[in-house]
């Protein structure tokens, strides 16, 4: 797939492909239903709610578990509305965190409304200012596996996107049941 026609479910579809016990936080809407679908499992947390708090939790979660490696799965208008998140992460540098922000430039689960990121606003340059030591920028599906395999460091992955979401349905669980299968696998 060349880039400029992967979509976001494109990007997530690749993750799962390397995901194993990996415990994974994924930003609420459009996102959360995707990875659903594609690889639902105990180990994955679908943000119901609380927009721009996925990295936040996922930075608490790979303080409490330090041996299991985490992985955050956030879009561009999350991140935007907590990028204090990524000093913090890039300060504290816990080496099992890996950020993954998808980036389609706009705010998809709302109806694509434009994002900052769909003008000038460049995310890895953010992530880079707030301390990120290894930032790693992706715009085609083929260059996600590579970054993917390397773990045993804090680090940022911006994959970037088309607009557009896959057609699914609702995530057919309570939050109740999933934060509690969540807390099992925890």
């Amino acid at each position: 797939m060349e880039g400029g026609n992967m979509k976001r479910f494109d990007a997530i579809q690749e993750i799962t492909r390397y995901l194993t016990d990996e415990l994974v936080v994924c930003n609420l809407g459009y996102p959360s239903r995707e990875l659903y679908v594609l690889e639902d499992r105990p180990e994955n947390f679908y943000m119901l709610g609380s927009m721009g708090l996925a990295s936040s939790i996922s930075l608490g979660i790979a303080i409490a578990q330090p041996g299991r490696q985490v992985v955050c799965i956030e879009g561009d208008g999350s991140i935007l509305m907590n990028l204090g998140s990524l000093a913090t992460i890039a300060n504290v540098n816990p080496p099992n965190l890996t950020i993954i922000v998808i980036d389609n430039g706009t705010y998809g689960s709302t109806g694509d409304q434009p994002t900052a990121t769909s003008g000038r606003t460049r995310l890895d340059v953010m992530a880079r200012g707030a301390g990120f030591e290894h930032v790693t920028t992706i715009s085609t599906q083929q260059d996600i596996s590579p970054v993917l395999k390397l773990r045993g460091e804090c680090s940022f992955i911006l994959i970037k996107v088309e607009p557009g979401n896959a057609l699914v349905g609702h995530i057919p669980i309570s939050s109740e049941v999933l934060k509690e299968r969540f807390m099992k696998e925890l």
